[in-house]
C-alpha cells in the first residue's frame, strides 16, 4: 500500500509537468495558428483563383492554353528569385513587419489582375505577384520553429497548411458564385470582379499581423513567465544539436538537395490541382460554373481531414519517412485514376479527392525534415531555398499541362508524368536516415 502511494506521488510531478507543457503549447497554437491559417487561405486563394477565372478569362482575352499555363507558372519564377532573401530579412527584422508587408503588396498585385488585357500584362503581374508573396509561406514555417519544438511541429504545420484545402473548399464555390453573379456588373466580366473582391481581405489581415504576432517568445506578455521559460528552454534544447553551416554551403548539402528533388513533383501535383482541377471537372462533363466550384471543393474537404490526421499521427509516432511515402503514393494513384475516370464527373471528383488527400498531406510532414538538423539563419535560408526551388514545380506543371492540352487536346500525358514523379519522390522519402529525420 505504501509502495503504491509512493509511486503515485513520484508520478504526479511528471504528469503535472506534461500537462503544463501541453497547456502551454495549446495556448500558443490558439493564439497564432488559426489566424495564420486564415492568412494562408487568402494567400493561396489569390494564387490559384485563376483556375476558376480561366473558365471565361481565356475566351474573353483570346489567350491560348499555353499562354495561360506559362503565365500561371511565372508566379514561381518570382518566388524562386526572392524567397531566400525574404526569409533572411524576416529572420533579421522579425515576422510582424515583414509578413504584414508581404500581405499588403500581394493583395494590391492580385487586385491588378482584374485589369489584364494582354498576355504580357498577365505575365508581368503574375511574376510580380510571386515576388510580392515570396517569403510568406517559408516565413511562417520558420516562425513556427521559434515557438514549437520539432516533435510538435508536424501537427502545427498541418493545421497552418489547412489553409490550402480550406482555400479550395471555400474559394472554389465562392469564386464560381462571383463569376456567375457579378458577370457584366458595371460593365466588368465576372473574372475581373473575382480578382478584385478576393484581394480585399489582405489589408485588414495585414493589420491583424501587426496586432497578433510577436517576433520572439520574450515579447509574448500574454504568456506567464513560467510558460515563456518552458518554451525558451525547450526550443534551446531542440536547437542544441542543430547544424549551422555557411549560407553559401546550403546548396552544396546533399540532404537539402534530396528534400528539393523529393518535393519538386509534389509541387507539380499541388499546382496541377490548383490551376486545373476546375478544368478537369469541366472536361468530365460538368458545365455550370457554380457547380464546378462546388465540385472542386470536395477534394479539398477530404484533404483537410487527411492532412491533419496524418500530421498528428506522424508527430505521435515520431515517424516521417513512411508517412511521406504513403502521402506521395496516394497522390500518384489519385492523379492517374483521374485520367482513367475522365468521362465520369463522380469518378473524376473521387480520384481528385484521393490525389488532393495525398499531395496536400505531404508538405507539413516534409518540413520536419530540414528543421530536424538545421537551425538559426541556416534553417531560415534552407527553408527558403527548398521552398523556392521545389516550387519551380508550380511553374513546370501548368506550362506542361497547357502545352499538352494545346498539342494533344487532352491532359493525360502530363498527368502521367506528374504521377510518375510522385512515385519517385516516395522512394526518395524512404531513403532518408530515420535517425536523422524521425525526431
Amino acid at each position: 500500500m505504501n509502495h503504491s502511494a509512493t509511486a503515485t506521488h513520484v508520478a504526479d510531478p511528471a504528469a503535472a509537468a506534461f500537462a503544463f507543457q501541453n497547456a502551454t503549447y495549446r495556448k500558443v497554437a490558439l493564439r497564432f495558428i488559426p489566424f495564420l491559417m486564415v492568412c494562408y487561405v487568402v494567400a493561396y486563394l489569390d494564387r490559384i483563383n485563376i483556375g476558376i477565372a480561366k473558365l471565361s478569362m481565356l475566351s474573353d482575352l483570346h489567350f491560348s492554353e499555353a499562354a495561360y499555363g506559362f503565365g500561371a507558372g511565372l508566379f514561381f519564377i518570382g518566388y524562386l528569385l526572392f524567397e531566400v532573401p525574404s526569409n533572411l530579412i524576416m529572420h533579421r527584422v522579425g515576422a510582424r513587419l515583414w509578413i504584414a508587408r508581404i500581405m499588403i503588396s500581394w493583395g494590391l498585385l492580385s487586385g491588378l489582375m482584374a485589369f489584364v488585357t494582354t498576355p504580357w500584362q498577365f505575365y508581368i503581374i503574375r511574376f510580380l505577384l510571386g515576388v510580392a508573396e515570396a517569403g510568406f509561406y517559408p516565413g511562417v514555417i520558420l516562425y513556427l520553429t521559434y515557438w514549437f519544438p520539432n516533435h510538435r511541429r508536424g501537427k502545427m504545420t498541418a493545421c497552418f497548411q489547412a489553409g490550402i484545402p480550406i482555400a479550395g473548399l471555400i474559394g472554389s464555390p465562392l469564386s464560381g458564385w462571383i463569376m456567375a453573379h457579378f458577370h457584366n456588373v458595371a460593365g466588368h466580366s465576372g473574372w475581373q470582379w473575382l480578382f478584385g473582391l478576393e484581394a480585399l481581405p489582405t489589408i485588414p489581415l495585414a493589420i491583424g499581423v501587426l496586432l497578433i504576432l510577436n517576433n520572439r517568445v520574450s515579447e509574448a506578455r500574454w504568456l506567464t513567465q513560467e510558460e515563456r521559460q518552458l518554451i525558451t528552454s525547450e526550443i534551446a534544447q531542440d536547437n542544441h544539436d542543430r547544424e549551422h553551416i555557411p549560407l553559401m554551403g546550403i546548396l552544396a548539402d546533399r540532404r537539402i538537395w534530396k528534400v528539393i528533388i523529393m518535393s519538386f513533383p509534389a509541387m507539380m501535383g499541388l499546382y496541377a490541382l490548383g490551376f486545373y482541377m476546375p478544368t478537369l471537372i469541366k472536361d468530365a462533363g460538368a458545365t455550370d460554373g457554380i457547380t464546378i466550384g462546388w465540385l472542386s471543393a470536395i477534394p479539398y474537404c477530404v484533404a483537410i481531414i487527411c492532412m491533419i490526421a496524418l500530421g498528428r499521427n506522424s508527430d505521435r509516432l515520431r515517424e516521417r519517412r513512411w508517412h511521406l511515402a504513403v502521402a506521395l503514393l496516394l497522390g500518384a494513384l489519385g492523379l492517374a485514376a483521374s485520367v482513367w475516370a475522365a468521362h465520369s464527373v463522380v469518378l473524376t471528383v473521387l480520384s481528385l479527392s484521393i490525389a488532393a488527400a495525398g499531395i496536400i498531406s505531404y508538405s507539413p510532414i516534409m518540413w520536419t525534415i530540414p528543421t530536424a538538423f538545421l537551425g538559426g539563419a541556416t534553417a531560415a535560408a534552407s527553408i527558403g531555398a527548398i521552398n523556392s526551388l521545389a516550387n519551380l514545380g508550380g511553374f513546370v506543371s501548368p506550362y506542361l499541362i497547357g502545352w499538352v492540352r494545346d498539342t494533344f487536346h487532352g491532359t493525360a500525358p502530363a498527368i502521367y508524368v506528374i504521377a510518375g514523379g510522385l512515385v519517385l519522390s516516395a522512394l526518395i522519402a524512404l531513403s532518408f536516415d530515420p535517425k536523422l529525420v524521425n525526431r
